[in-house]
């Protein structure tokens, strides 16, 4: 391979609901937290560059940490802060704000070190080491251009929390598996041994094999210009100090304005996040099993 594959890392959110910095929390006594398996089982598939949303309280120490192992293990590392005045006009007065804009915006803030096809990742995700090797075929595969990206998505019965309830991208497709809709829900979670999220009020019955998406896109450099212009838009609305601006809601819009297709396939991998703190012991456990499957070294670096 003699050109880049970029993986986009968000890891600029503030953790409130697992209170503490989790996009730099270590999992095992090896001290890598979540984003460095994302980035390990990244390169063995191929990818070269790894560029990682942060905020300003992720500590000096860590970013150093990260930078001597880009350097033992070549490849490109870049840093990008997710500022809250980036990509707003000048004009508009954000001084009501009180939380980063969303996943949405964050991705809009690597829009000047990616000129490629890219995969995006929440830092707080634990997406699986086959969901990276297919991501790299179908980058290899040249389906992903302008007018079409794709979507690794998981059945949602596999992405619960025990410990609360969590946001999931619910996908609808057509018969050729291209998105239709995407809903982001904030309140999914298990009740009476079903899978349900409140909307107006209103309790929703989901299917556990329904398609939802954890932010694992592939996506063509293209998609930072309308980015660009559905946050203008958002900004100008007037949000609300806490309203976010979601990826799935830019991808819904390119889709209803007929910019872009979106295929949908279904992860090989299971995953695990840490929304919560007690999310933390299970992911550990998993860990722990993976190493002594031979999946991982105990330290994955030395």
């Amino acid at each position: 391979m003699n050109y880049k594959k970029t993986l986009l890392i968000l890891a600029g959110g503030l953790g409130t609901r697992y209170k503490g910095l989790k996009q730099v929390d270590g999992i095992l006594e090896n001290g890598s937290p979540i984003l460095e398996y994302s980035i390990y089982d990244a390169l063995e598939a191929g990818f070269n560059k790894i560029v990682i949303v942060i905020n300003r309280f992720v500590p000096e120490s860590y970013i150093e940490r990260l930078q001597n192992i880009s350097k033992q293990k070549n490849f490109e590392l870049i840093w990008v802060y997710q500022e809250m005045e980036k990509g707003v006009p000048e004009d508009q007065d954000i001084s009501s704000r009180e939380k980063p804009w969303g996943t949405g915006h964050a991705v809009l803030c690597a829009k000047a070190v990616i000129n490629e096809l890219f995969v995006v990742i929440n830092a707080d995700d634990f997406y699986g080491k086959e969901i990276y090797q297919l991501a790299s075929t179908e980058m290899d595969s040249g389906d992903i251009s302008a007018s079409q990206f794709e979507l690794i998505a998981y059945p949602v019965e596999t992405t619960l929390s025990e410990n609360g309830t969590v946001a999931r991208g619910i996908c609808t497709l057509d018969s050729e598996n291209h998105l239709l809709k995407i809903e982001e829900q904030t309140s999914v979670r298990r009740e009476n041994n079903a899978i349900i999220y409140t909307e107006n009020d209103t309790d929703v019955k989901i299917s556990p094999d329904t398609l939802v998406s954890m932010n694992f896109f592939v996506f063509h450099p293209e998609f930072f210009n309308s980015l660009e212009n559905y946050f203008i838009e958002f900004i100008k609305s007037n949000p609300a100090p806490k309203e976010e601006f979601y990826i799935p809601f830019a991808v819904q819009s390119m889709i209803n304005e007929e910019k872009i297709k979106v295929l949908v396939k279904s992860s090989p991998s299971q995953w695990i996040g840490m929304t919560y703190a007690d999310d933390k012991i299970i992911l550990k456990n998993n860990l722990t099993r993976q190493i002594q499957q031979n999946r991982y070294p105990e330290d994955l670096w030395n």
